[in-house]
């Protein structure tokens, strides 16, 4: 019996034909796992032989079970042993940023799950690809309100988004600079422009205290972000916000602005004046006693009553402005004084010394 031609492996795929086809660095094949090994992953790509994976390029798929379809992108078409190296890893990135590209000109809405944070933002995954979403683009739902010198608690409240699905939408991909960029803002955009057309000046709603600055205090009111400024907490004058709301409280507030982005809120005017009530018996001539809190060049204010504050202008206590109130009053001293004016609308009330 004559002995059988070894056949050449050129020979081997002209007469396999169009059945097999040779394979080229960067395609991407399909094939069934052989082994799964500590080190390595071997892959069974049929008439092109085996490949093998090592393991550092099959992090995204850590469960891979003997007998599961996979797909793998060629790195190398023959190593030394004759097998073909493989990456699952960058199998899995390409196909990623396909969908990627697709995701972000159909301007879908998809779902992150954050795995790290700093105190510019939060870092996710996306298809395989690790991407990024800004604190500027989170929502005011999840927008980290706190003074600007606190990093370690606008670390702290980023921190707690870790692990929880966002939704969001893709504001920037660069497969070449390998830069993906994901906007919640942009996901609750159309949401929240239906709420804001729903809302009106003079509607009273409640929200979630979500930071207390020194000028203010910011709210979520339904995913909408609002801001109550420090001269619309209380009709008594407030040095510091943190006196009189702390994050996490719900606070009921006046819408008393809208505009594109943010509302303007007002808890005092869901309040009764007291200075209207506290200045309803006064007139012009009225006497009145009062206690100088404040000595400026231009006057000297005088407390009247628990909320109402009035100027003794400078113009009052001698001829001409060249007086020195310095001179005429001393800081805590109780005096009688003269309404020369009251003014309801601007919430004025002007003295002379009696």
């Amino acid at each position: 019996m004559a002995e059988a031609k070894k056949l050449t492996m050129d020979e081997l795929l002209e007469q396999a034909g169009d059945s097999v086809k040779q394979l080229a660095v960067g395609d991407t094949v399909q094939g069934k796992v052989l082994s799964v090994k500590k080190h390595e992953i071997l892959i069974d790509l049929g008439a092109n032989g085996v490949g093998m994976v090592p393991r550092r390029e099959a992090s995204f798929s850590r469960d891979l079970e003997v007998g599961q379809e996979v797909s793998a992108s060629v790195i190398d078409t023959e190593m030394e042993d004759g097998m073909v190296l493989l990456s699952m890893r960058k199998a899995v990135k390409d196909k990623g940023w396909d969908e990627i590209a697709a995701k972000l000109e159909a301007g879908e809405i998809v779902e992150v799950t954050p795995f790290d944070a700093n105190r510019g933002g939060l870092l996710v995954e996306y298809e395989g690809i690790r991407g990024f979403l800004p604190v500027s683009q989170l929502s005011a739902e999840h927008y980290p309100r706190v003074g600007s010198a606190d990093k370690d608690e606008i670390l702290q409240r980023l921190n707690s988004l870790v692990g929880q699905t966002i939704k969001v939408r893709i504001l920037d991909a660069s497969k070449k600079d390998n830069k993906l960029i994901f906007s919640e803002k942009e996901a609750v955009k159309d949401a929240l422009s239906e709420r804001f057309s729903e809302m009106k000046v003079g509607d009273t709603v409640k929200g979630l205290v979500t930071g207390v600055v020194d000028f203010g205090v910011f709210v979520n009111v339904d995913g909408i972000e609002g801001l109550i400024h420090i001269s619309e907490i209380s009709w008594e004058r407030v040095n510091n916000p943190a006196d009189y709301v702390k994050p996490g409280e719900t606070v009921e507030a006046k819408i008393i602005a809208i505009d594109k982005e943010r509302l303007s809120l007002s808890m005092k005017q869901l309040k009764d004046d007291p200075w209207l009530s506290e200045v309803e018996g006064l007139k012009k001539g009225s006497k009145v006693e009062g206690t100088v809190t404040r000595i400026t060049p231009f006057g000297a204010f005088v407390q009247i009553s628990p909320s109402v504050e009035a100027l003794v202008h400078v113009s009052e206590l001698g001829e001409g402005n060249d007086v020195d109130p310095e001179k005429v009053f001393t800081l805590n001293e109780r005096k009688e004084f003269k309404v020369l004016d009251i003014d309801r609308d601007g919430r004025k009330i002007s003295l002379t010394i009696a």
